[in-house]
């Protein structure tokens, strides 16, 4: 009568010990995060990052940002600070200043490895100092060396910003927290860099570093209805312009997306051209808007492969949201179509092995297989993706892979690399699911895959994200896109080649032009319905004076184009460019950093100073499992845990029995 009782306890006890093999396990990972536990000497001042505030200008769609990040010591030692955030995967940033006291240091654009040194150098020096590295698109890390007992220093970052609209809706994004990043081994991993092994908090508590976000609206029509998913807004409308903040008293602002959408009056999205003059390069932007949907009755027989994370980053609130999102997605496909589902973390289970068609008991097995799912383990996305990318497929059917993760992995480069080797199979869509999503992985899967990102923050935001969705792959594809300047001469255009596009989103083209402002942009394409043609006139009435802006924005386009063609093809020829790009325009890349040094020696003793990693919030709705994933090939603890209890209890009937 003792058994249960006795195989309850032992089944305890091996969830204990499975939990410590997935542990150690996770230790022999090359870094992974951990948490933060205060230095207990009161001479180091463990938090030194004690404000960041954000000052945003956005002129109809493009935005003009400044980031003040403000550094104390209170303690008695000199430190070096290193704090890792996040950005906007479309941000051009150009400029870097720092403030220490009465003094103002320009930071200067440096090829990165030349910067490091001369960081080093000004460190060991005793002098103030301060390094900007990109360590991902839209993931920075900054280091600022020799602050003082009692200094005050402040750090500026400039950027600019294209918003692009969805369905006639603006969106300004101001990423707060960089999530935890699972690295395994092999293809999975990143090999050993520090910035994936930041400090984290524990979930619910919140940083002790202050964060304030304000945002002046502008636009030449009628601003219409605002609103952010995210967070509490003080609003205040003074006709076409706007003021808004985050409500001050919203303690935890910073573990999460600021999200602010926004109309403008008129037409939902109006085709439109700017341009700009320099003193040695002119700039143009276009944006051309969609054709309206067409007649359902155009819309070929559909199959989707639907690729979920379940990993332990996702456990919660992530998860949660995820089954809301594919309830919606799997339950009202049309009876059609047919359908597939691929569950991953550090394996993958998949619902068959060729599609099924969407009647209400495939749903329902989909949905049951979902929800038995409680999120743990590592994010294999690697192999998920290249499993997907093998099953079977009808060639009667267009095929679309939907990707759903909160992207907390480490291997953008090889994932964009791998979906773009398999162009040929199916356009690939990727939903972000979280308060601090990897925009970066989702986005670049997304233009890999020739599809469209979504990012979805909480349940609601999961029922419009699948209502956009669905939306979009019963708009049409404009194929055959060929745009040409009459009477214009223009040069360097991006993108480069005119992909495919689904018809709910503008087109924007960015580059350069000579002469006198005249002609007209012409856009032919071909949709569903038929022929579809954009004539935009070019003339002095199309000249801005935010020369600057797109001058950094066309750079930044450009940008994002080799660095897709290094991840594709690799070669010393792309990274030349990037790094020669970045040098010309001024602007933070993976091969250039800013660097901004204080001439006067200010450390008598800068051996004695002290390194300390500013901890980050987790982001909201993610739990402490994030945080020490086991690396792949090793079994879920709980799987672990079954193995072993089925094995001893095998051995304790059978001794039972003899």
């Amino acid at each position: 009568m003792r058994t249960p009782t006795f195989l309850a306890r032992l089944y305890c006890l091996l969830l204990a010990m499975s939990a410590s093999l997935a542990a150690l396990a996770a230790d022999d990972s090359s870094s992974s995060p951990y948490f933060f536990v205060e230095n207990a000497d009161p001479a180091v001042d463990a938090l030194p990052l004690k404000a960041t505030r954000v000052d945003a200008r956005v002129l109809g769609n493009i935005a003009e940002v400044t980031v003040t990040q403000e550094y104390r010591n209170q303690g008695k030692t000199p430190l070096e600070a290193r704090y890792v955030f996040p950005a906007s995967t479309r941000a051009a940033v150009h400029g870097m200043t720092v403030h220490l006291g009465d003094r103002v240091v320009q930071a200067q654009i440096r090829e990165k490895q030349q910067a490091k040194a001369e960081y080093q150098q000004a460190k060991q020096a005793g002098k103030t100092t301060a390094l900007l590295e990109q360590e991902r698109e839209n993931m920075f890390q900054m280091n600022v060396a020799n602050i003082l007992p009692g200094d005050v220093v402040q750090v500026e970052l400039r950027y600019s910003e294209l918003l692009v609209p969805t369905d006639g809706h603006f969106q300004f994004v101001f990423p707060t927290v960089v999530g935890p990043r699972y690295n395994g081994r092999g293809e999975s991993g990143s090999g050993k860099q520090p910035w994936i092994e930041s400090p984290y908090l524990p979930a619910g508590q919140p940083s002790a570093t202050t964060f304030a976000l304000q945002v002046e609206l502008l636009a030449p029509v009628q601003i219409g209805e605002i609103a952010s998913p995210s967070h509490r807004l003080d609003i205040q409308r003074d006709g076409q312009r706007v003021a808004i903040r985050v409500a001050t008293d919203d303690t935890s602002a910073n573990n999460r997306d600021f999200i602010l959408d926004y109309q403008l009056g008129g037409d939902a999205v109006q085709s439109g051209l700017l341009l700009s003059r320099g003193e040695q390069e002119n700039f143009f932007l276009a944006m051309v808007a969609p054709p309206r949907a067409p007649d359902a009755r155009l819309i070929v027989p559909r199959d989707y492969v639907f690729v979920v994370d379940v990993s332990g980053s996702m456990n919660g609130f992530p998860l949660d949201t995820t089954k809301t999102l594919l309830r919606d997605l799997i339950g009202r496909l049309r009876p059609s179509d047919t359908f597939n589902l691929l569950l991953f973390a550090g394996d993958n289970r998949k619902l068959a092995e060729r599609s099924l068609a969407a009647t209400a008991e495939n749903i329902r097995l989909a949905i049951d297989l979902l929800d038995s799912q409680v999120g743990a383990g590592g994010t294999e996305l690697m192999p998920a993706l290249r499993e997907a990318l093998a099953m079977p497929t009808d060639p009667e059917r267009s095929r679309s892979f939907v990707v759903v993760t909160d992207g907390y992995v480490t291997i953008e480069s090889s994932a964009y690399k791998l979906v773009r080797e398999n162009l040929s199979k199916a356009n690939l869509f990727a939903f972000g699911i979280g308060s601090a999503v990897n925009r970066s992985l989702i986005e670049g899967l997304a233009r890999a895959g020739q599809g469209e990102p979504f990012v979805v923050t909480d349940n609601e935001q999961a029922s419009k994200a699948a209502q956009r969705f669905r939306k979009m792959i019963d708009s049409p594809l404009l194929k055959g896109i060929h745009a040409r300047f009459e009477g214009l001469d223009v040069y360097d255009v991006e993108p480069l080649q005119l992909p495919d596009l689904f018809a709910n989103r503008p087109l924007v083209l960015f580059g350069k032009w000579k002469g006198e402002p005249r002609g007209e942009l012409r856009l032919d394409a071909h949709a569903a319905d038929g022929p579809f043609q954009v004539r935009l006139p070019i003339n002095a009435d199309n000249l801005t004076d935010n020369g600057g802006a797109l001058a950094h924005l066309w750079a930044r386009q450009r940008l994002a184009n080799l660095m897709d063609q290094e991840a594709l093809d690799g070669g010393f020829e792309f990274s030349s460019q990037i790094l020669d790009l970045g040098l010309k325009y001024q602007l933070l890349t993976p091969y250039t950093s800013f660097i901004a040094v204080d001439q006067q020696v200010r450390n008598p003793d800068p051996l004695a100073s002290k390194t300390v990693d500013q901890p980050l919030p987790l982001p909201q709705g993610v739990s402490n499992n994030a945080i020490g994933s086991t690396v792949p090939g090793t079994p879920e603890p709980g799987v672990w845990a079954m193995l072993l209890l089925a094995a001893l209890g095998g051995w304790w009937w059978r001794r039972k029995a003899a």
